[in-house]
This record gives structure tokens, sequence and C-alpha cells, in this order.
């Protein structure tokens, strides 16, 4: 499944996780971290555990608090049981809370009699300073590993920025290096790049805007903090009329001249990359195609 747009939902209402059950995003977090205060966040477990479980269907991701906490244990002990679709790690260090993560949820499925292998874990990779200089790791480093994704708020408030963020909006350098790296680990390791959150969540152009900037730069999906925003980014990340029509054209091209190692289209000399490009458009094409 291309999963384009991930819906954060406050794990402690009700209420929201419904509202977002009949959202258009392709996938929910349910977040027990950031969105939960402290206080509240067993009663956050009783409620994304039961929200889970009668909405399977819906791919159900679960974002338990850092690993190194003992509120992490608790989450996953709490929502195993449900069967999520899989586990968003925040602030990992590196690779290495991804693998010590994996090992555990081997021993979780097992005990909740789960299908093994079946939790994927998409890590929150950019959010310590020092995990930009460790994401090379993430390539062979479990096969759990479902994509990677990133964030600028906490690598901001780590590193005692006073803005993230230009006056158009765009990312300072920090956070576009933060964000390019994040994307060519997610490459290394052979997994979706999810590009992160447009907060301004009344802003729908501005996200239509961040999501179609995401697609071009190669990223497979975003992180969505609001319902309204995961059409907008579903829309995004489906390939234009145009990019399938050229696409099949060079398909078909390099398909009539097997030994050719270019191609000429429209004036343009055309080798082996323009060709997996051809093939990834016409292949999200397919695997996006409505239901008839």
């Amino acid at each position: 499944m291309i999963i384009r747009s991930f819906l954060f939902v406050p794990g402690d209402s009700g209420r929201k996780l419904l509202k977002a059950a009949e959202s258009d995003a392709d996938a929910l977090i349910v977040d027990l971290e950031d969105a939960v205060a402290a206080r509240e966040k067993p009663r956050a477990r009783s409620i994304a555990r039961e929200f889970v479980s009668e909405h399977s269907e819906r791919g159900c991701w679960v974002r338990i608090n850092p690993f190194d906490t003992e509120d992490a244990l608790a989450d996953l002990r709490a929502l195993m049981p449900s069967a999520p679709a899989g586990i968003v790690l925040p602030k990992p260090y590196g690779a290495k809370d991804a693998i010590q993560l994996g090992k555990l949820l081997d021993v979780l499925e097992q005990e909740y009699d789960v299908r093994q292998g079946s939790t994927g874990i998409l890590p929150i990779a950019t959010e310590r300073p020092g995990a930009l200089f460790h994401l090379h790791e993430y390539v062979r480093a479990t096969d759990r590993l479902a994509g990677l994704t990133w964030g600028a708020e906490d690598l901001g408030a780590a590193v005692g920025a006073s803005a993230i963020r230009d006056a158009e909006g765009n990312w300072l350098a920090p956070y576009e290096l933060a964000r390019s790296l994040c994307l060519f680990a997610a490459a290394a390791a052979a997994v979706p790049a999810v590009d992160t959150v447009f907060t301004d969540y009344r802003d729908d152009e501005g996200l239509r805007a961040s999501a179609e900037r995401a697609r071009r730069d190669g990223f497979s999906g975003m992180l969505a903090i609001h319902p309204a925003q995961a059409a907008i980014i579903n829309e995004s990340f489906l390939p234009s009329r145009e990019e399938v029509e050229r696409a099949r054209r060079i398909v078909d091209l390099f398909a009539a001249t097997p030994d050719a190692g270019t191609v000429g289209l429209d004036g343009q000399m055309l080798d082996r990359p323009h060709l997996l490009q051809a093939q990834r458009i016409l292949e999200v094409a397919e695997r996006l195609k409505p239901e008839s």
C-alpha cells in the first residue's frame, strides 16, 4: 500500500479519533507522545487501545513516547494487543533505537499473538541533533523499517533556534539540510520518505504547495495534523495525467529498443534514470487508481 497522508490524532480524545477515522487520510497516527499531557497518558492508552482494535481497517499507527523513557514500554504493552499497523518512533538517537524496538516487537507480537513481523516502524529521524550523524545507519537496520520521516520543531528547540522558517515560510538552512538528509537516508534504505507536517491547517494553498514540493523532491507522502489536510495531500501526491502519459511513452520507447542506453523524446535525450523515474510514476498511478 502507498501511504500518502499520515494523520496525527491525539490518543486521549475519543471524539477526535472518531472524526479522524472518517477522514480521507491513508493512515492514522494515534499520538501518545506530544499531544497527550503526562497525567493523561494512562487514560490515553486505554482510549487508544480500544480505538485501534475497533478500526484495524484504517491502518492505525501509534506514536509512542521516546524509546528511552518508561512511558514507551507502557505504551507498547497497552497497544500491541490491538495489533497496530506500525509504531511511530519519536526522538531516536539513531538506527540503534529502531533495531532495539524491532527486537522488542518480536517479543510482544509473540506474547500477544500478533502476526510475527507485521508491525512496521516509522522513525521521526531528525528530532535530536546527534541523530543527523547516524541517518546512514538505517540502511539494513531492520526489516520492520517502513519509512523515514523528519521533524524540525524539536530539532530547533534542541539547538536554541529562534526560528525554523523564514518570513516566506521556507525552511531555514539547518532544517532544509535535515529534510534532505532524511530523504537521502530513506532512498539508501529503500523505504519511503515521508515529509513533515505543514502546521497552518487553515492555509490550503500553502499546504498544497508544500505537498507538491515534497512529491517533486522525492517524498512519497506527508504527515498531517488536521483531517482537512488529508484530501489535499492525497491529491498532491497523485501523478498528473500528463506525467502518466509521458512516463508511458518513455517506457514504451525503451521497450521498443531494449539494447539502447538512451532514447530521444520531444527533443530530449533520455537515459536509464529517466526510465526508472517513469516506471515509478506508472507504478504509483496504477496502485492509486480508483477501484471500479
